[in-house]
């Protein structure tokens, strides 16, 4: 990741770059708050270091593809380091967010904007952590974890409606 805004919590550091326009976009606060709740709530004790960036269409869809082969833009793209052994560092990974994929997602499911950037970024984090949703029963483990951590940032559960149906 390019070298961004870079925002610390007492153990934790988030590095922050805006590969678009930050108009109407979350402040680099807002997504340190966001990532320190996802490692708080999946209870990371170590110091941890991540890099988030915030991208568009055309760079989303081209990381989708070069490194999932899906040939479309997605929401979030998590890729967890892969540290040398013997090499201790706080290191986690970056994420890349799709802001034009967020939006649109946010308002075809009738969410508030800054809560489903919330959640991508704490769903992001914690696949950085391990957590996965290949199969239903890691789905539900890493669900109800978003879930209990969005509660905690005043947010409603982004599943509800799903489990409704």
């Amino acid at each position: 990741m390019a070298p961004g805004k870079k925002t610390a919590s007492a153990s934790h550091i988030v590095h922050v770059n805006y590969g678009v326009a930050r108009t109407g976009l979350p402040s680099s606060l807002s997504f340190r708050r966001w990532a320190d709740a996802a490692l708080a709530g999946a209870k990371r004790r170590k110091p941890a270091e991540l890099a988030i960036r915030i991208v568009g269409t055309r760079e989303g869809r081209r990381l989708n593809r070069d490194y999932r082969e899906k040939d479309y833009a997605t929401n979030v793209l998590s890729f967890p380091v892969e540290l040398p052994p013997g090499v201790t560092l706080p290191l986690i990974g970056d994420l890349a967010i799709c802001a034009p994929v967020v939006t649109r997602e946010a308002t075809e499911q009738g969410k508030r904007a800054r809560d489903h950037w919330a959640h991508m970024t704490v769903h992001g984090v914690l696949h950085l952590l391990g957590y996965d949703h290949i199969d239903d029963a890691e789905a539900e483990t890493m669900e109800a974890l978003e879930t209990r951590i969005l509660a905690r940032l005043g947010i409603a559960d982004p599943y509800a409606v799903e489990r409704d149906v």
